[in-house]
């Protein structure tokens, strides 16, 4: 459930389209949300996809001088004169991109003075005698006043050069881009079943470590690694809470009990007899990781690479609750793209009975 809020608010992918709106009317935005949701990821992704390049700037450990510049004197004029800071992008940098992304994060947890000296920056793309290259557009982010974080009342002016969107975490958002990203099945599986503990920060709460979309990644990161047991249990309640790292460590108990995704697209196995539906979500985004590295490496020929497709098709449908089998195949057909040919796919035309209804609405 999105957490409760004043003001309307939008999913990360959501908020792609509408900052690349703004960035074609060149309006700066600032994306308000609680920590770890992704909002730099977010910017960066955007930049990456447009070919541009991202200046981050984190204003809450800046100095006035780091935007403003610094004093010195023109001995050529004989007055005092300013050096532009090297961190805001010059003609020769932006010549080299379509657009340059200017990210200023945590804007509204910098002192007054800091935001004061962005004030002309943000309004009328200048400071001094430095202007912004033209293909520069703006995005600054913070945390709400209400996640308990170091922040500062934004100026009445500054605040409305913005465009305002708030960011809440959103499971569908952040599983789409989950399997684009190689995250563990494990953390994809669990999180399928239990798609309340994506997000669990609670600003009221003393507690050290909450999970949230960022903190999940770390988790993702920890069990990439061969840890002992006790270990790896140590590290990932110090990551997203003990409570969540027992039922995270009992749900990869589980599923690593289940069958290997290759055996199961080979055809050696056809049957699935634990049936904890987090563990059966783990298996299918498996599979899905199998089918298309299997294509990205070419690993096989076209033929095999169908048989796999056929027994990926069959034992979703004989094995899986229509939930998981609806999203196995959305992966594989709707964001990996697989070269699949309907007609060297024995259970396609059954699957596509049973299930199509539900890819197309998907």
């Amino acid at each position: 459930m999105p957490a409760v809020t004043d003001h309307r608010t939008v999913t990360t992918k959501t908020a792609r389209k509408a900052i690349q709106a703004c960035f074609n009317a060149k309006r700066p935005v600032f994306l308000w949300g609680p920590p770890g949701i992704g909002k730099s990821e977010l910017v960066a992704s955007i930049t990456r996809d447009m070919g541009g390049h991202m200046i981050d700037l984190r204003l809450g450990q800046m100095d006035p001088t780091d935007i403003r510049g610094i004093p010195f004197y023109n001995k050529d004029t004989g007055k005092m004169d300013w050096a532009p800071p090297m961190d805001l992008p010059d003609a020769e940098l932006a010549s080299q991109y379509p657009i340059i992304v200017l990210f200023m994060d945590e804007l509204n947890g910098a002192p007054p003075a800091v935001q004061s000296a962005a004030y002309q920056l943000v309004l009328d793309r200048r400071v001094g005698k430095y202007c912004l290259p033209d293909n520069v557009v703006m995005v600054a982010a913070g945390n709400r006043e209400s996640d308990k974080g170091v922040t500062y009342r934004m100026p009445t002016p500054l605040a409305n050069r913005f465009v305002h969107l708030e960011v809440r975490p959103d499971f569908a958002a952040w599983q789409e881009w989950a399997v684009m990203n190689d995250v563990s099945e494990d953390v994809i599986g669990y999180l399928s079943v239990a798609k309340q503990d994506l997000h669990d920060f609670d600003p009221k709460s003393s507690s050290r470590s909450f999970a949230t979309p960022r903190s999940w990644v770390f988790v993702d990161e920890l069990i990439k690694q061969d840890l002992d047991d006790a270990t790896l249990t140590d590290l990932i309640a110090g990551t997203i809470g003990e409570g969540l790292a027992v039922k995270f460590m009992a749900h990869r108990k589980i599923a690593g009990k289940l069958p290997k995704a290759e055996d199961v697209l080979s055809g050696k196995v056809t049957d699935l007899e634990i049936k904890e539906p987090s563990a059966m979500y783990s298996l299918v985004v498996s599979m899905c990781y199998e089918l298309r590295d299997a294509v990205r490496e070419k690993k096989v020929s076209d033929e095999q690479f169908h048989k796999m497709a056929d027994h990926f098709f069959g034992y979703m449908m004989k094995n899986f609750e229509t939930e998981i089998t609806v999203m196995g195949a959305r992966i594989a057909l709707t964001q990996y793209d697989l070269p699949l040919k309907p007609a060297k796919i024995k259970n396609f035309d059954e699957f596509y009975k049973r299930f199509g209804k539900y890819i197309l609405n998907a």
